[in-house]
């Protein structure tokens, strides 16, 4: 199951990609969203207790808050209109953008993975808090009264429609996936016998 999960999430990527390399804002959060929040938890599960994954390797760095900050930073910081402005332009910032996603994703989607009831216990709370974030970014984007992403508007017969449509996968892809995935991180979690002390 494991390495079918990972098998998947490595053939999604080139979908993201190619999404993300498309005209307009729709394109560019599908590939993201693809990236971060259905790719890298696919990932990250066939990685999961293995030599490869990055919680076990690294246990005190990669955590599930720690990692939950390090994709808040990513994602928001690369919706800034400046660099979203050069990943437009350059072809090298748009694949360091997208390593970037992928990167934060599938360290986050390890890290509350892990085994151990408190980084269990503590990825709930990174999830539903990346549910958060991603929702009121998404929301920001869409609901916005003018295209906050000019240059990705060219050739477009309605910017401010496509900003809004991309915000709203925005929402219904990555909000929904972390929220989902913390609610079904506490069910395993509630499941689970308390400890014997």
């Amino acid at each position: 199951m494991k390495r079918a999960a990972f098998l998947i999430g490595g053939a999604l990527l080139p979908a993201g990609w190619l999404a993300a390399a498309q005209a307009g804002m729709v394109g560019h959060m599908a590939g993201h969203m693809i990236a971060v929040a259905v790719a890298a938890p696919l990932i990250a599960f066939g990685l999961s207790d293995g030599r490869f994954d990055p919680a076990r390797r690294w246990p005190t760095i990669v955590t599930p808050l720690g990692m939950s900050l390090v994709e808040l930073v990513t994602v928001w910081g690369w919706h800034l209109p400046a660099l979203r402005l050069l990943a437009d332009r350059s072809i090298v910032a748009m694949v360091v953008e997208q390593t970037s996603f992928l990167a934060a994703g599938l360290l986050l989607w390890a890290a509350v993975l892990g085994t151990g009831r408190d980084r269990r216990a503590g990825g709930v709370g990174a999830l539903l808090l990346t549910s958060m974030h991603m929702t009121l970014l998404g929301a920001l984007i869409g609901l916005a009264p003018r295209p906050l992403y000019p240059a990705m508007a060219h050739g477009m017969h309605d910017p401010l429609a496509d900003q809004q449509l991309g915000g709203v996968v925005m929402l219904m892809v990555g909000a929904a996936s972390y929220f989902l995935g913390g609610l079904a991180l506490l069910a395993t979690l509630l499941r689970q016998p308390e400890p014997q002390p």
